[in-house]
């Protein structure tokens, strides 16, 4: 096989490129340009707008797991909580550092960012410059990469390692040596560091090369040594899964009918574009065009974008997913590079019919797509771009403030709160072990963990949380029974409970955020009932394991 250093004439799967077609391209220059403008608009939106878009409790959560020392971050990582350990790594450098939400949010960005020339050069390397340029402009401009950009989460981070295992891929399978799988080894490890869902990038990886049928003897080679080399990535996993309740085959329930994956394919290319009905369905029709042209053109380009695509499709039809949790539209993140080549594809492909008019009509189309991904994004997360309402600011600021100076080191605070996080950064005591929600077995392991007697506990209500069927900005000023046990404050849509004085026992302290909680359902709080359903089952828990516990202590006396 001739090699070249040319990676648009490569003949190598993925990386052909058409002669018929080379002098339709775009020249370099202006590829890099529209590249380089692209990628300086993001920076300069997410810059702007970083901190428009209101804290979040995942934020928090890995700020105040990051505040741990390094060894301890990985004991909960790896062995507890399970996840992300290169996000919540970079979760610990931020907050050992000084940083805040802020520069978590620094971070998330960058990688945003730098995900966009990362996207360009492997659409590049797929479909060409002209098709790259129209899919890096139709990247920037997705809600799915803005929104994760400000977002102090890990899947800016997971969308540009991935990305950069997608380039490596392409790069060993065209050049071959010890050297360049290598690279491509530890590009896909950070990606499967990144998020759980790295191994189906990996998997996605694994089902091309097999197809492809290239290099077969150097791959297995590579993809044996990463998994090896990733087995503390898939224990997290797994940690991560029995949380959860995930797996494959067997009991449980599974993410629907085959009808039900296309629903939610269809609101993660939404997502990536404008998930209106109307809007949705032109961008498939328009996609499904481009992988057509994609099929025809550059074979194995369609064959990776398709694997990409249809490795986690497939996987969903296999997997079983517990009570408490589906997947979401950002889990796919990934795949965004690909369903914009596609895109791409389906809109510069029909416009070089017209050679005179194939530039004011590629404009066109890339034009309205924009407006309707611009629309999206101010429909689904209106504050991304036009920031907090100022008096929801105030209230924050004002409750956060409270918290710093009356918070003691001892108090038990339920959930990762966005208050306590600025609470932290006002320079209060919050305590550094949090009781978590969602997860009975943590929340009763925390409570086992701090110093007895438990000192008071703390909840927080938030009127206007996402997550709430209607969200206001005035909350009730309500305390649960009986009232002389609890202390409640309002400020605007927050309200905050705390207990008189202290708990004192597990029981106890179970028994007082109970009815905490079920005041929260009253006042139709998203969170509450989640919350509530994490104390009734930490209650029978805990007293499950009390009798064997005391019998044990019984018999060691």
């Amino acid at each position: 096989m001739t090699e070249t250093t040319d990676a648009l004439a490569a003949p190598v799967p993925g990386l052909v490129t058409p002669r018929a077609t080379e002098a339709a391209e775009v020249s370099e220059r202006s590829y890099l340009a529209g590249v380089a403008g692209c990628t300086a608009a993001v920076a300069a939106f997410l810059s702007v707008q970083l901190l428009a878009w209101p804290p979040h409790e995942d934020e928090t959560l890995a700020l105040f797991v990051g505040r741990d020392s390094l060894r301890g971050l990985l004991d909960t990582v790896l062995g507890e909580r399970g996840g992300a350990p290169l996000h919540f790594l970079f979760s610990w450098i931020v907050a050992h550092s000084g940083g805040g939400l802020a520069g978590i949010r620094i971070v998330s960005a960058a990688f945003a960012a730098a995900s966009v020339p990362a996207t360009a050069a492997l659409a590049a390397r797929l479909a060409g410059r002209t098709v790259a340029l129209a899919a890096t402009v139709l990247v920037s401009a997705s809600w799915m990469l803005l929104f994760h950009g400000v977002y102090g989460r890990m899947y800016s981070l997971f969308l540009l390692t991935s990305t950069l295992s997608f380039l490596a891929l392409l790069r060993a399978l065209r050049r071959g040596g010890t050297g360049a799988w290598a690279l491509w080894a530890l590009a896909v490890l950070l990606a499967v560091a990144s998020h759980p869902y790295g191994a189906l990038v990996l998997a996605a990886q694994g089902v091309y090369v097999l197809l492809a049928r290239e290099r077969l003897r150097e791959a297995l080679a590579a993809f044996a040594a990463v998994g090896l080399l990733g087995i503390p990535f898939w224990r997290t996993d797994l940690v991560l899964a029995g949380r959860f309740d995930v797996g494959v085959g067997g009991r449980g329930e599974t993410l629907g009918s085959p009808g039900s994956v296309l629903l939610y394919l269809k609101d993660v290319a939404g997502d990536f574009t404008a998930g209106w009905t109307a809007a949705v369905t032109v961008v498939l029709l328009i996609a499904l065009a481009g992988l057509l042209v994609l099929r025809r053109e550059r074979p194995w380009s369609a064959l990776l974008a398709v694997c990409a695509i249809g490795t986690p499709t497939a996987a969903f039809l296999l997997a079983r997913l517990g009570h408490s949790t589906a997947p979401q539209s950002r889990h796919l993140i990934f795949a965004l590079p690909f369903f914009a080549v596609l895109l791409a594809s389906g809109i510069v492909r029909p416009a070089r019919l017209l050679p005179r008019h194939s530039t004011p009509l590629i404009a066109l189309a890339l034009g309205c797509l924009l407006v309707v991904e611009v629309a999206w994004g101010r429909h689904k997360t209106a504050e991304l771009y036009s920031g907090e309402p100022a008096v929801r600011i105030a209230a924050r600021h004002e409750a956060s403030a409270w918290l710093a100076r009356t918070t003691r080191p001892d108090d038990l605070v339920l959930g990762y709160e966005p208050l306590f996080l600025e609470a932290w950064e006002r320079g209060g005591p919050i305590p550094r072990s949090v009781v978590p929600r969602a997860d009975p077995k943590l929340a009763l392991r925390a409570l086992e963990h701090v110093r007895h007697p438990l000192g008071r506990g703390v909840w927080v209500f938030d009127a206007s949380d996402t997550g709430n069927t209607e969200r206001v900005l005035t909350i009730p000023l309500r305390s649960p029974v009986p009232r002389s046990a609890y202390e409640p404050r309002r400020y605007g849509p927050f309200l905050i409970v705390r207990t008189r004085g202290p708990t004192r026992t597990i029981r106890r302290y179970l028994k007082l955020a109970r009815r905490v909680e079920l005041l929260g359902t009253t006042l139709d709080i998203g969170d509450a009932g989640v919350n509530l359903d994490t104390v009734l089952a930490a209650q029978r828990r805990y007293e499950r394991e009390r009798p064997a516990s005391a019998s044990r202590s019984t018999v060691s006396r």
